[in-house]
């Protein structure tokens, strides 16, 4: 792939099959769980002993109801703040993006231009298009230009789109993602090519609408002894065994942070190679619920 568009390292491979056991590890694990506001919990759990998929796994939740009144959801981008000193391609962490728009909690969101900044796909934000797809209209879209989060009257979605570059300039809402690939849509696991990204375990970020009318922001941690990271398809099993109906992968690797107000990142960002909450990645755009 051309260079502009992040990729993920190649870490940990695996044979393993996704398997009962599996799902019975996934259900009566130990969760942590703390409310962050009303209706808003967050849970983790360290799966040791190779537990999970064979492997040791870190995984951070929230969960947020459908329904919000509270707050309010909102893509951000490191290009989109009313500054007069901003400057056009600026990449800064998940962490500091929630912080400037006063946000309650944060994922990282789609991919991204590391060397000069801006996403690789299409993003709008309050009605104005921040960022255009790289690729030009009418080609074949990449793995990650051909599904959406969209937001509509303060409700997420995420939509499937088409194979080629220019469905997502007809989309009507007012705050677009473009991220991938889709890994659930009604209930129905997506059929995934075999290719290095999908099968390799990596740290990966994630975003669910569940069946009971939640939100679930998902972080698996990777590239460490402590946490492998999953492949998709063990991403897509760890979705359906919590509930989602819907399920889109976000950027993953060096990119994958949650950040929660007042307990800042709670995953363990992979980009300084040690399993602690200080290895964020500067990053283009990210998905928020922010205060009314």
């Amino acid at each position: 792939m051309k260079p502009i568009v992040f990729l993920l390292l190649l870490t940990f491979t695996t044979g393993h099959a996704q398997t009962s056991v599996d799902s019975v590890a996934i259900h009566q694990a130990k969760w942590e769980i703390q409310e962050i506001a009303k209706g808003i919990q967050w849970r983790k759990t360290h799966f040791q002993q190779k537990e999970l998929f064979n492997a040791n796994q870190s995984i951070n939740i929230l969960e947020i109801p459908v329904k919000n009144r509270r707050h309010r959801w909102a893509v951000i981008t490191a290009d989109s703040l009313e500054k007069k000193d901003k400057a056009k391609g600026q990449l800064r962490p998940t962490s500091t993006l929630a912080k400037e728009h006063n946000a309650l909690v944060a994922i990282n969101g789609g991919f991204f231009d590391v060397k000069n900044g801006g996403s690789v796909d299409f993003i709008k934000v309050n009605g104005k298009i921040v960022d255009t797809t790289r690729i030009k209209k009418g080609q074949k879209a990449a793995f990650h230009g051909q599904a959406a989060i969209v937001v509509h009257r303060n409700r997420l979605h995420i939509l499937k789109g088409q194979p080629t570059v220019g469905w997502e300039y007809t989309l009507p809402y007012r705050d677009v993602m473009l991220a991938g690939p889709l890994l659930m849509l009604n209930g129905t696991d997506e059929v995934l090519p075999k290719n290095a990204f999908n099968d390799n375990r990596h740290p990966r970020s994630c975003a669910c609408v569940t069946n009971t009318k939640k939100v679930l922001l998902i972080t698996v941690d990777g590239r460490s002894a402590e946490s492998y990271g999953m492949n998709l398809a063990e991403l897509t099993f760890l979705a359906r065994q919590l509930g989602c109906r819907d399920a889109l992968n976000l950027d993953g690797g060096g990119s994958t942070t949650l950040w929660i107000d007042g307990k800042g990142v709670v995953n363990y960002p992979s980009d300084n190679k040690k399993f602690d909450h200080e290895g964020e990645r500067a990053v283009s755009n990210a998905l928020v619920l922010k205060r009314k």
